[in-house]
């Protein structure tokens, strides 16, 4: 696909103001001063995610642990977060920015909810299959509530987890590239390629997608470098 696209560029197949060659493309990160604006802008992007991501998280391993033990918080919250999740991600960007603004806190929002309800679904149906043998065994040892978080319900939920963080992940790097791109302020990977929408910069635009998706493949790469650190044999659930 790259030859034939610097084949229609070279030879003037490709003509006009949106049309750029693989070359252009290449060079602008580095030489072009519009272009520059990448690395700043991905950094932000990853900032976002981080701090966002692990806020959503954390609320989501927490909240799904809770409905996965207990019945009364299943009945009360299990119910309502299947219901909201049904809404598509980007339909809640009115809505936060009505409440939130059109700044760093609703950025920050919408990506702790890209990585909430991934993870809190699949907390709560890792902690549900717990073994049953288990779960008597530790009931008439007498063991303490965080012994048998700490030994019985978080190695039984891991590999669940584990799916769920890879998802959550990658939601959490689009909703967040996503909620950059309507909001447009602000620096960000997602506010670059709307910037470079605008002044018509097809080179820039397309330096955008590619930074978009190899920060999607790195991102991933990375959960499945911790999770196989942390515990090897959760890889083959992965």
């Amino acid at each position: 696909m790259v030859l034939v696209w610097f084949a229609a560029s070279a030879t003037g197949f490709l003509t006009g103001p949106m049309s750029v060659s693989p070359l252009e493309v290449l060079v602008t990160p580095f030489v072009d001063p519009s272009g520059r604006e990448l690395w700043m802008a991905v950094l932000a992007s990853i900032a976002r995610v981080l701090v966002g991501g692990v806020l959503g998280g954390l609320i989501g391993l927490v909240l799904g642990y809770v409905a996965g033990m207990h019945r009364v918080a299943a009945l009360g919250l299990a119910p309502t977060v299947h219901t909201v999740r049904q809404v598509a991600l980007f339909a809640w960007i009115p809505l936060l920015t009505a409440w939130f603004g059109n700044g760093e806190g609703t950025k920050l929002v919408f990506t702790a909810l890209s990585t909430f309800f991934p993870l809190f679904l699949a907390t709560e149906q890792g902690v549900r299959q717990a073994p049953l043998p288990l779960i008597e065994a530790a009931q008439t040892l007498g063991l303490r509530p965080w012994t048998r978080i700490r030994k019985l319900y978080l190695p039984a939920a891991l590999p669940s987890i584990y799916v769920g963080l890879q998802i959550a992940v990658l939601s959490a790097w689009i909703g967040t590239i996503g909620a950059e791109y309507a909001i447009g302020n602000g620096r960000g990977l997602g506010s670059y390629i709307a910037s470079a929408r605008d002044q018509f910069r097809m080179d820039i635009v397309i330096v955008g997608v590619l930074a978009l998706a190899s920060g999607g493949v790195a991102l991933s790469a990375a959960v499945r470098f911790v999770t196989a650190k942390i515990s090897p044999w959760s890889q083959e659930a992965l």
